[in-house]
């Protein structure tokens, strides 16, 4: 099965959280290609940017198992999931995004992620990877989602490429 995976981060080293997701990936599914690098603006209280990107990988599991491999790379970074507050500084996030004409909806995991088609931190990278995606929701594509006049407007601006090192 082939998903997109969202990377996101503001705390700590966050290129090098990234780098080491993705070969924590490498190590449990083929990642076929990566977006850019972006940065956002966060979103909640005052709090440093945000980096994002995205990887196009295809997994033999269920999503479920591959969530699983996220939280486990996002701990290893340092990420604590203790408390409730969503919008808090984090070194690594990795979200589910979307997989092919794939509805998932349970108590672990909603995909297409529940907030991907208003979102242009996601939005922007994923549709680098799959813009001819259709959103199974949303009935629109990735490209045509990220460049709505209402996500456009949302401050997100390409740096340059993946940290692989």
């Amino acid at each position: 099965m082939e998903l997109l995976i969202g990377f996101g981060g503001n705390q700590g080293d966050v290129e090098a959280a990234f780098s080491r997701a993705l070969r924590g990936l490498r190590e449990e599914a083929r990642v076929a290609a990566c977006s850019g690098l972006w940065r956002s603006a966060p979103e909640g209280p005052p709090q440093a940017d945000y980096l994002n990107a995205a990887a196009l990988v295809e997994f033999g599991g269920h999503p479920l198992a591959l969530l699983t491999i996220c939280r486990r790379l996002e701990a290893a970074a340092g990420r604590e999931r203790a408390g409730r507050e969503r919008w808090r500084p984090r070194p690594l996030d990795l979200d589910l995004l979307l997989a092919p004409g794939v509805v998932i909806s349970c108590t672990a995991l909603e995909l297409p992620h529940p907030r991907l088609s208003g979102r242009r931190f996601a939005l922007a990278p994923a549709s680098e990877l799959a813009p001819d995606w259709v959103h199974p929701r949303a009935l629109r594509t990735l490209a045509e989602l990220a460049t709505s006049p209402e996500v456009a407007a949302q401050r997100c601006d390409r740096l340059g490429r993946f940290p692989t090192s």
